[in-house]
């Protein structure tokens, strides 16, 4: 088959007969991407879904492609495949109830414990702090790691206003309404991230900015440090709990003010 015939009469004429045939030469392409993907996700994800998704992607890829530009279309299309796969499995929120639950316990042991001892907690102090076997933390991390794939493995994806800062949305949940972090001005929000990504231990500190702030992907950073990608999903598990450990910390010193604030404008109020 010439597919650079069939690439020019899609482009060129709109062949809808052309169209199929590459739809049909590239579907193995998609159930590759599926298939390597399948073995990082919980068990119950299942691999039919991903090729569905993963179609998407290649439409769009195809429709998007430019034969001219001297890029071959696989390398092209992997992209846009994985990301139609990684935004299905954000919007359906694949990860249980109990291990977001979890999540938060675990960040807010790192919070307590960092926050007590003014330095960055170990494992075993987390563990310690948890009531569980350091073991059984790291069985919660690996879990965790799982659903931060979804945020590590992919660009990121600007805002409306050009911002990149996406690190910030992904540690402050801005669907909690009762957080009275949501209350802050933006200044104020990256002000005291600021702070918690300078108390986070070197390497995750480093993982941290060479992917929100440098725009670096897992690979890259792998390269960067000089281990496995694998080992740089694990260190950006860890400073998410740690980051959002901090900020719980925080949002519980700010609801704590909040409610003695009324009792101390009462006190002023009957001292005058």
């Amino acid at each position: 088959m010439d597919l650079e015939k069939l690439w020019r009469r899609y482009k060129e004429n709109q062949d809808h007969a052309a169209w199929e045939q590459l739809v049909e030469v590239y579907a193995s392409l998609v159930k590759h991407v599926a298939g390597r993907m399948r073995l990082t996700l919980p068990a119950h994800v299942e691999y039919d879904d991903l090729v569905g998704s993963g179609i998407f992607g290649l439409l769009t890829a195809i429709d998007r492609f430019e034969p001219q530009r001297g890029i071959k279309f696989e390398t092209f299309a992997v992209n846009r495949i994985r990301g139609a796969i990684l935004d299905s499995l954000r919007a359906a929120d694949w990860a249980p109830r109990s291990l977001r639950q979890r999540e938060r316990e675990v960040a807010r042991a790192y919070g307590i414990v960092e926050r007590r001892l003014g330095r960055p907690a170990t494992a075993s102090e987390v563990a310690t702090q948890l009531g569980i076997d350091i073991k059984e933390l790291y069985e919660l991390e690996r879990q965790i790691n799982q659903v931060a794939f979804l945020s590590l493995d992919a660009p990121l994806s600007s805002t409306e206003d050009g911002d990149q800062g996406s690190l910030g949305a992904r540690i402050i949940d801005d669907n909690d309404e009762g957080n009275p972090l949501q209350a802050l001005e933006e200044e104020e929000k990256k002000h005291l991230l600021a702070q918690a990504v300078q108390a986070l231990p070197e390497k995750e500190q480093l993982v941290v900015s060479l992917y929100y702030y440098e725009d670096l992907n897992i690979k890259e950073i792998a390269q960067v440090l000089d281990v496995s990608e694998s080992r740089i999903s694990q260190l950006h598990t860890r400073a998410l709990l740690r980051l959002r450990g901090f900020l719980l910390c925080h949002s519980a010193e700010l609801d704590i003010a909040e409610r003695q604030q009324p009792s101390t404008k009462r006190a002023v109020g009957q001292g005058e």
